[in-house]
């Protein structure tokens, strides 16, 4: 906390959930100011003619009470924080003198030295609120605040949680492979989880960051005995739970992107147990990106369709309508579909799709082994033979493939 030339300013967290506080003005700091207090629950007066766009949605949904005209004196009548933000520096020097008199804690965006209060750096991670002030230096206050909330995040400042904190389950996505792609919350779940069930696709390099007494449990490993796999996974979440601990299910991509995060979310419910799902960055649309590839573009797709293709076209167990997808003229994606494209390829031609269509394979995406393969619906079958492409590897069908940053659009 940076001092003034006599006396430092005393920090404080204010509870205004609740409680009444008034904004006067409506431009870009009201903007920018105005959701961290809808987030504390306060009781918002805007008074302003004006708005942005952004302020009216807020007036608009019922976040914020918006009188639309000028401060008045008396505005501030049972009020606990005004926010002086106006454009008219008459009117915020009468509504600070106001404050002052009926003792109400008050922040001029125009002139801090004539405020009571002053507005920190804010951040959260983990459940930790950080601010900062440096004095009237905003930029380096906000330098500061990133760098311990980064370091929060990145695991750098430890911050232990010491009080007894409530068992949990977490159905996690963990994104495409590339650890820096996992959500800031699925991060922070797993860095209090006690037992964490990974799949093969998950991010493994956070495994490593883990804490010793983190069990860690490869769900590809699991012994399977009378039981089918999934089975085998949703049991072991249960037992979990049910010892106390809190579980976290690290999946590649999303849970619900073929991912079979409903499956075990039934299983869980069954128990009684609920669950949080934290989603994930699909690969269906990640991968694609990394590897230059846009699932739409102007001018050339305005659709995407995303398919599994474990199991192959003329397999009884299929659910796709190949005839339909032939048809389409946007973008077509295929997961889990490397060892069946020579099937799928033929029966999208057999349905009217050009065996000229330019295709693309993704293997492992995002990762640092990544790597592109391009073909047509007509070559795909021998080029992944001569390629050796392996999964994990997304399919991108359809004119996208033909265009990247280096094209006009169009």
């Amino acid at each position: 906390m940076a001092e003034t030339a006599e006396h430092p300013a005393y920090p404080v967290g204010l509870r205004l959930a609740g409680r009444r506080v008034v904004v006067l003005g409506g431009g870009q700091v009201a903007q920018r100011r105005l959701p961290a207090l809808i987030a504390a629950g306060a009781d918002i007066t805007l008074i302003s003619p004006s708005a942005t766009p952004s302020v009216d949605v807020m007036a608009e949904t019922g976040e914020i009470t918006w009188i639309k005209r000028r401060y008045e004196d008396g505005d501030l009548a049972d009020t606990w924080y005004v926010l002086v933000a106006t454009t008219d520096a008459a009117a915020n020097a009468a509504a600070s003198a106001e404050a002052e008199r009926t003792r109400t804690w008050c922040v001029r965006a125009d002139d801090a030295e004539a405020a009571t209060a002053w507005t920190p750096a804010t951040g959260r991670d983990a459940g930790v609120t950080v601010a900062v002030l440096t004095g009237h230096d905003p930029r380096r206050s906000a330098s500061v605040r990133d760098a311990i909330v980064e370091g929060l995040r990145d695991g750098s400042i430890a911050a232990p949680v010491h009080r007894t904190r409530a068992p949990f389950v977490a159905l996690v996505g963990g994104g495409p492979g590339d650890p820096d792609l996992i959500t800031v919350r699925g991060r922070r779940l797993l860095a209090e989880a006690d037992v964490v069930i990974a799949d093969r696709l998950g991010p493994r390099d956070l495994l490593d960051e883990l804490p010793p007494h983190v069990e860690v449990i490869d769900a590809a490993k699991i012994p399977y005995g009378r039981f089918m796999a999934q089975e085998a996974i949703n049991n072991a979440l249960i037992e979990h739970a049910k010892a106390g601990k809190s579980v976290v299910r690290l999946k590649g991509g999303d849970p619900f992107v073929f991912g079979r995060g409903m499956e075990e979310a039934q299983a869980l419910a069954v128990e009684g147990i609920s669950c949080t799902v934290v989603p994930g960055i699909s690969s269906s649309i990640s991968v694609p990106g990394a590897a230059g590839i846009p699932v739409t573009h102007r001018g050339v797709a305005h659709e995407f369709t995303v398919v599994s293709g474990h199991v192959a076209p003329d397999d009884p167990r299929s659910l796709v309508d190949w005839a339909s997808l032939a048809k389409l003229t946007g973008t077509l994606v295929i997961l889990m579909g490397v060892d069946k494209i020579g099937k799928i390829a033929e029966a999208l031609i057999a349905h009217g799709k050009s065996p000229d269509t330019p295709l693309a394979l993704v293997q492992e995406g995002t990762t640092a082994t990544q790597r592109r393969v391009d073909a047509t619906l007509a070559t795909v079958a021998e080029t992944v033979k001569a390629e050796e492409v392996r999964p994990p590897a997304v399919i991108v069908i359809g004119e996208v493939v033909t265009e990247g940053p280096d094209k006009l659009v169009k």
